[in-house]
């Protein structure tokens, strides 16, 4: 119905944004991310869904089409409305989900605010057909052990899945396989 929108961001609230279009503000609910780079008075282009309810008409805006699409995959999912899509995608990026997915890592999922571990589950089930592997995801190998322990700890620690993820990417590839160790350095990159 409406597929995108350009307009001045004239307000920016907790899970929102406030584009006037036209003359007309329409609230826009976006990624965390995506609004937390938004800045009041430029322009964007959002991809959006419109979500119809009975009692209300809910926008859904996103920077890519491809985040667009993975928004109406998980609602198409068991269990999950748009409140927890937008939590997924506020939480993790489209390449980590995939990873995710294809890799069976449900836990990955579980850890996003609203998804439980049966829903985490739903959700890999469901998407791991669907997804299309980008730039051949499909042979990224599984996280190992050590790497799930860190991840895990990172998280508990306070840091996002996205942030815990981006301090195991740089760790060094010679760093030993021991948890203690990566996880250390994995403390580091967020000291940096």
């Amino acid at each position: 119905m409406i597929a995108t929108l350009r307009g001045e961001v004239t307000q920016i609230e907790d899970n929102a944004a406030i584009l006037e279009v036209g003359g007309v503000g329409l609230r826009v609910f976006v990624p965390a991310p995506l609004r937390d780079r938004m800045k009041v008075g430029e322009v964007v282009l959002l991809h959006t869904h419109l979500v119809v309810r009975e009692d209300a008409l809910t926008l859904y805006g996103f920077e890519t089409i491809a985040d667009r699409s993975l928004f109406t995959m998980l609602l198409s999912v068991d269990g999950v409305g748009p409140k927890v899509a937008l939590s997924v995608l506020s939480t993790l990026n489209l390449d980590t989900v995939q990873r995710a997915v294809f890799n069976e890592q449900d836990e990955i999922l579980s850890r996003v605010p609203g998804v439980g571990k049966k829903t985490a589950q739903k959700i890999v089930l469901y998407l791991h057909d669907r997804l299309k592997p980008i730039s051949g995801l499909q042979a990224v190998a599984a996280m190992s052990d050590a790497d799930s322990e860190v991840l895990a700890a990172l998280t508990a620690l306070g840091y996002s899945v996205v942030e815990a993820q981006s301090a195991l990417q740089s760790l060094p590839k010679d760093t030993p396989e021991e948890v203690g160790e990566r996880l250390r350095l994995a403390l580091r990159y967020f000291a940096e």
